[in-house]
């Protein structure tokens, strides 16, 4: 299967406002990215089996009511569990975004410790800083994670956009999330060295996590958002790069979409 082969749905609705974005950085990598709205996909209308990514993407669903991603959550959880569970059996791809990745934890798609998917085993919390942060962070991938999304990253800097971004689990779920290495990304200062103080580490997240997979590594949640920084352009320092003659071609969060389109387009089958 090529890649324009390789289809990915991006979730819209109910206050979910990266979806643009989203299906720009999956058809820049040569996928066909379609945006659909959940209220189609829980009447029937669409399937999730049509498609090999999945994407749950970043804003406010539901307004953030009742907790970020918990209402979005529900309602994928009792109408379409059954489409999900089959999704990962078929080894498909789910990438959750900031609101995403709350939701992802709401859902129990991470961690999903010893396979107990749509049990919660962590969540998202509010920033140490009682603040919405708008930022850019530095971050470093684990390299033993089995992660697709981050396949040969090592360091990336990436912005931010939320309220309630501090990852929490309790202490015996942190430490299976450790040894597992289903850590993904940790926020990071400058010079790479794992950042436990803000503004380095914006929400007081514990071990500074910033994102996480399954077992698998076919199902990643984070916080940043490597949407927003598809051009070189969207750099908050794009104007020194270009004077140092370091501006890059593209963004530095396209890698993580051109890694799933690959892998969807090498292990899958067309739909």
């Amino acid at each position: 299967m090529n890649n324009s082969e390789v289809k990915v749905l991006v979730i819209t609705g109910f206050g979910l406002n990266c979806e643009n974005e989203t299906a720009a950085a999956f058809n820049y990598c040569g996928a066909t990215a379609e945006k659909l709205h959940l209220n189609d996909i829980l009447a029937g209308k669409r399937s999730l089996n049509e498609f090999h990514i999945l994407t749950f993407i970043g804003g406010f669903s539901f307004g953030d009511h009742l907790g970020s991603g918990s209402v979005f959550a529900n309602r994928v959880k009792y109408n379409l569990r059954d489409q999900l569970k089959q999704f990962i059996a078929d080894g498909k791809l789910i990438i959750g975004i900031c609101n995403g990745f709350q939701t992802l934890t709401r859902l129990g798609m991470v961690p999903a410790l010893n396979g107990e998917y749509f049990t919660q085993q962590a969540a998202l919390a509010h920033n140490d800083s009682g603040v919405f942060r708008d930022d850019w962070c530095y971050l470093k991938v684990n390299a033993d994670s089995p992660c697709v999304f981050t396949k040969g990253v090592d360091r990336i800097r990436l912005p931010i956009r939320h309220g309630e971004g501090k990852f929490v689990a309790d202490a015996a779920t942190l430490d299976m999330i450790e040894k597992n290495q289903q850590v993904v990304l940790r926020y990071t200062d400058a010079d790479g060295s794992i950042a436990t103080d803000f503004p380095a580490n914006p929400n007081g997240s514990l071990n500074s996590i910033a994102g996480i997979c399954d077992a698998s590594g076919r199902v990643f949640g984070l916080m940043p958002h490597p949407e927003a920084f598809l051009s070189p352009f969207n750099s908050p320092t794009w104007t020194v790069d270009k004077l140092k003659g370091n501006l890059p071609k593209e963004g530095e969060g396209v890698v993580f979409f051109r890694n799933a389109v690959e892998f969807a387009a090498a292990n899958l089958t067309r739909k």
